[in-house]
């Protein structure tokens, strides 16, 4: 459903769309001038590649640096192999790849035939009541949507959330955004939400190019991903 909304909205702009199905890029797509990419994370960098280009993502120790008034819970950066010592459960995902689901684990539950090198983010268990999306573009939110409310996706409500709500998850990504040291690449997706009381809090950066759109504005969003790749 994303893909295709952003594939109406690249349409209505006057650009040419080409769906890839196969790990090689054809010759004819090679030659766009500009290309934008949204991809599946399993074949972004090697599709990107083929274009000389390279995706821009996140440091995998972004979340751990950031300010804490931002963040308002422990995380660390750790590998796999550390993370099985873990003496109580805690929220583990890989930091910016879905490589193994990103939950609540003990420490001997965490999922076997990955690298034990690979990096993990570690968190402490909080309560989430709601999340919100947003697509970023030179430290200016471009697009906003609720996405989770009581860990519950927002899809059949239409992504749809009260306009104060709404003003306050703008509100602090805003006070993030202008805060010089939140670094942030050209292109980025915030995720923010309210903590059980804490109040709001970032949840996780992500990259811009793959990035799920929920309810946001895909013509806003064309404008993000479109800067979401740099020349290898």
């Amino acid at each position: 459903e994303d893909a295709q909304a952003l594939w109406r909205a690249a349409a209505a702009r006057g650009w040419r769309v080409e769906r890839l199905d196969k790990w090689r890029v054809p010759d004819h797509v090679l030659d766009a001038s500009e290309p934008v990419l949204y991809l599946e994370a399993l074949f972004g960098p090697t599709l990107a590649a083929q274009f000389g280009l390279r995706l821009r993502e996140p440091p995998v120790d972004w979340l751990p640096k950031l300010p804490d008034e931002y963040r308002k819970r422990a995380v660390t950066l750790t590998t796999l192999r550390e993370a099985r010592g873990l003496a109580a459960p805690a929220f583990v995902k890989p930091p910016n790849d879905k490589s193994f689901p990103a939950r609540v684990y003990a420490g001997a539950d965490l999922p076997v035939g990955y690298d034990e090198d690979s990096p993990v983010l570690v968190a402490e268990v909080v309560s989430w009541e709601v999340e919100y999306r947003c697509f970023v573009l030179d430290r200016e939110p471009r697009a906003l949507s609720v996405y989770l409310r009581g860990g519950e996706l927002q899809r059949d409500t239409g992504f749809e959330a009260p306009a104060v709500e709404q003003a306050e998850a703008e509100a602090f990504v805003r006070a993030a955004l202008a805060d010089p040291r939140v670094e942030l690449p050209r292109t980025s997706v915030l995720d923010v939400g309210v903590i059980t009381g804490r109040g709001w809090a970032v949840v996780e950066q992500n990259a811009a190019w793959g990035a799920g759109i929920y309810g946001c504005d895909p013509d806003a969003v064309l404008d993000v991903i479109r800067h979401a790749v740099v020349p290898a």
